[in-house]
């Protein structure tokens, strides 16, 4: 009878472990809606601020020209220079060089001066939150599921770096408010968590015979929170193009353009941003591909083997080597730099879809 007991708790153990993964994906899917409701509020706050700003220079625009004119009325050269400073003090570079300081941003100010964050802003920011940790539920309870880490196929490890890229982005709200880029980090986790469902979901399998290594938990683990940095310097250098076009046709006279990025910070600012979450990225990139090396020599008695996988990892280290070295060394700044960052964000995105799925070698681990 103790043999008929341990094998009914047996059974029973698979039954939840089946289940767990049934929970998994209704948390998968509850985390997707969350985070489109989230996506929605910060375009709403961009839109806001859209609204804000045109109104903004609209009144900003009627005040300067009463000015104008009752100093000429007056016939007062005091009054005409004081005019032109006021005028200045708007459209001057302080404005261009701290946007982010205007109550475009922030909806106004507390009572310490300090910009308060819009209500659309501050209601995407906990959806995020929460559709974070539906998100992380979904991941444990596939780990947990398949009785080993989560990190066996394409969909288990696109589940945990999109996870990953959400909790950076809401940890590195502690050093530095970049909640500007809710709406591209909630954007890309919708995207990438339904194609990851539609087209790159396997059931649960055993771990290959080479991947059941420690060396799974700290090469994937460096490789997902450094694919989390990139992606913000990704969002940064895409605004710092934005944010560099609306400065250059207000330099010339003309309309600025979109009208959400007056409440941004400034394209130094974003590119200065970009640069240091690349550096940080780069540094999880290159612990990633010595920790390939040394697992590579473990499994297969080689540290470097010239596999497909393996030449792109390397083609991502030099392009952000390329980028970091080429802006700190050779004065690679402005575009130059932007354009750099986001043709290496896009291989690493290549690396993890078409190598993964197109390419045959020994990391063809897709499960697909």
């Amino acid at each position: 009878m103790p043999g008929a007991s341990s094998q009914g708790g047996r059974v029973l153990w698979r039954t939840v472990l089946s289940q767990l993964e049934t929970y998994s994906t209704i948390a998968l899917y509850s985390a997707m809606i969350v985070y489109s409701i989230a996506f929605v509020f910060y375009a709403v706050d961009l839109a806001n601020r859209s609204g804000d700003a045109a109104a903004q220079k609209g009144a900003t625009g009627a005040g300067g020209a009463a000015s104008v004119a009752a100093g000429t009325a007056a016939a007062s050269a005091t009054a005409a220079a004081s005019a032109t400073a006021a005028a200045g003090s708007v459209y001057g570079t302080t404005t261009l060089a701290r946007p982010a300081a205007t109550a475009t941003r922030s909806g106004g100010a507390d009572r310490d001066g300090k910009p308060r964050r819009s209500k659309a802003l501050r209601i995407g920011f906990s959806l995020t939150v929460l559709g974070f940790l539906l998100h992380l539920a979904a991941t444990i309870m596939r780990g947990i599921g398949a009785e080993r880490v989560p990190w066996a196929n394409m969909y288990e490890f696109a589940l945990t770096a999109t996870c990953a890229i959400v909790l950076i982005f809401l940890l590195v709200q502690l050093v530095v408010d970049l909640r500007f880029l809710g709406t591209l980090v909630t954007g890309m986790a919708v995207l990438f968590l339904g194609v990851t469902k539609l087209n790159f979901y396997v059931s649960i399998v055993p771990l290959q015979p080479a991947l059941d290594s420690y060396w799974l938990v700290i090469h994937i683990l460096v490789a997902v929170l450094a694919v989390g940095f990139l992606t913000l310097s990704f969002g940064l250098s895409v605004l710092q193009l934005v944010q560099t076009k609306r400065e250059a046709r207000i330099a010339a006279g003309e309309p600025g353009g979109l009208a959400f990025a007056a409440s941004l910070p400034n394209a130094v600012r974003l590119e200065d941003l970009a640069y240091r979450m690349a550096i940080i990225g780069f540094v999880f990139w290159t612990f990633t591909l010595i920790a390939g090396s040394i697992w590579a020599e473990a499994a297969w008695s080689r540290y470097w083997g010239w596999d497909t996988k393996e030449v792109w990892t390397f083609v991502i280290w030099v392009l952000y080597a390329g980028f970091i070295h080429a802006r700190a060394t050779r004065g690679w700044r402005g575009t130059r730099s932007a354009w750099l960052s986001i043709i290496a964000y896009s291989a690493v995105i290549f690396n993890f879809t078409i190598v993964n799925v197109f390419f045959k070698g020994l990391h063809a681990y897709s499960g697909l």
